[in-house]
């Protein structure tokens, strides 16, 4: 399937602002058996930060993947969303919007403004744990992503 060398770990930027729902995510992404390296931020304006590598994230390295939650604080994920796309140097990097909101003014947004993929998060666990692994399969093992 990926053709990913096995030194050079793939890099996922994770933007929430829920605990639970980041142990979860590394909890799926470690039962998946993919070799990652994951950084967390929980807003948008340090999102943006790590992005571009400003201040505490000058060494911050380029994602290959987001996945961005829409309802956070400072700067929501849609101005996020909004921001990475309309970024000449960000664009190109594929943001799986990942989110409880089914709200179809959000999935139109999220579309409109290119991401590539809008998954609303299940509630219960099981579920949780499976759309995370649906994410890793498909993204991390299906689709070649460029190394950075």
């Amino acid at each position: 399937m990926g053709k990913h060398p096995a030194k050079t770990p793939l890099s996922i930027l994770l933007v929430e602002d829920s605990p639970d729902d980041v142990d979860l995510t590394f909890e799926a992404l470690k039962e998946a058996g993919v070799e990652l390296n994951t950084h967390v931020v929980e807003n948008g304006v340090d999102a943006l930060a790590f992005l571009q590598k400003e201040g505490e994230y000058a060494d911050a390295p380029r994602p290959s993947l987001i996945l961005l939650d829409l309802n956070l604080p400072r700067k929501d994920g849609r101005e996020v969303l909004a921001e990475i796309k309309a970024t000449p140097s960000l664009c190109q990097i594929p943001v799986i919007v990942l989110t409880t909101s089914s709200a179809e003014e959000d999935i139109q947004y999220a579309h409109a403004h290119h991401a590539n993929c809008y998954i609303r998060k299940p509630i219960d666990l099981d579920s949780f744990l499976d759309v995370i692994k649906s994410i890793q399969h498909f993204w991390l093992n299906v689709v070649e992503l460029p190394h950075t």
